[in-house]
C-alpha cells in the first residue's frame, strides 16, 4: 500500500476522533520523526490543539532545539510538562535514578506529569506505530485510557499502521525537516543518559535504556 493510502487512513482516524470529542483533545509529542507527522496532521484541523511535551530535564541539546524551531514555525500551543523535582533537586535526593532505578526515574520525571496533565482532556492523539516495538505490536489505532485516578478517555494513535518508511516519506513530501540526531545514527530517541544508537539493528528501541526495558510506562493504563 502507498503512502498516500495509509496517510488517508490515519487522517480518517483523526476526523473520525475529533468529531466524536467533546472539544478537549491534546496530543503528546516528543519531537520525533512520527511524533512530528501526527502534530502536523493535527495543527492542519485544531491550530490551537495542545502538544503535551514531557520536559524530563535530560532531553538532548538538539530536541530542545528542534522542539523550539518547529514550535516557531508552526505557531504550536506547547505546554512544557515539568516533574516536581528538578533535575539536581532529584538527583540531591535520590542520586541518579536513571541508572539505579529507571522505572522510577521515568515514573517521576514522565508518568506523574503526563497523567495528571491529561486529566484535562478527553481525547489524547499519540504517535505511536506497531513497528516500533514488541510491546506494541497489538496497538489499536483507537482504545480507552484508564488513568490511575479512574477518569477514562479516548486514546487515538492513527499511525499505528505506518512503517518507519512512510514515517520519512510523509515528511519528505511536506518538506519537514527531522531532528538531527537520526543523522547520528539514533533511531529512538528520548532521554540523552537512556537513549544511544540501536545495538540491535532490527530493532529501532534496542538502544532505550540499554535494552534493560522497553517502554517507560506512559503508553501502561493505571
Amino acid at each position: 500500500m502507498s503512502s498516500p493510502n495509509y496517510e488517508a487512513e490515519a487522517n480518517g482516524w483523526i476526523d473520525e476522533a475529533l468529531a466524536a470529542s467533546a472539544g478537549a483533545e491534546c496530543v503528546t509529542s516528543s519531537f520525533q520523526a512520527e511524533c512530528v507527522v501526527l502534530v502536523h496532521m493535527l495543527v492542519s484541523r485544531r491550530p490551537g490543539i495542545p502538544v503535551l511535551f514531557l520536559d524530563t530535564g535530560y532531553h538532548f541539546p538538539e530536541t530542545y532545539a528542534y522542539r523550539d524551531q518547529i514550535t516557531a514555525q508552526w505557531n504550536l500551543n506547547l505546554l512544557n510538562l515539568t516533574p516536581k523535582l528538578t533535575v539536581d533537586e532529584q538527583e540531591s535526593q535520590f542520586g541518579l535514578l536513571y541508572r539505579t532505578s529507571p522505572d522510577r526515574c521515568c515514573g517521576m520525571r514522565k508518568v506523574d506529569p503526563l497523567f495528571a496533565a491529561l486529566e484535562c482532556y478527553d481525547t489524547w492523539f499519540a504517535a505511536l506505530r506497531r513497528e516500533q516495538s514488541k510491546s506494541r505490536a497489538n496497538l489499536q489505532a483507537a482504545d480507552d485510557f484508564k488513568l490511575p485516578s479512574g477518569k477514562r478517555l479516548r486514546k487515538i494513535s492513527p499511525l499505528a499502521n505506518w512503517s518507519a518508511r512512510h514515517v520519512w516519506a510523509y515528511l519528505e513530501r511536506h518538506g519537514i525537516p527531522r531532528m538531527p540526531l537520526y543523522e547520528e545514527g539514533y533511531t529512538s530517541i528520548g532521554c540523552m543518559p537512556c537513549t544511544s544508537v540501536p545495538v540491535d539493528a532490527n530493532d529501532p528501541r534496542s538502544g532505550r535504556w540499554s535494552g534493560a526495558k522497553l517502554e517507560c510506562g506512559i503508553h501502561i493504563q493505571g
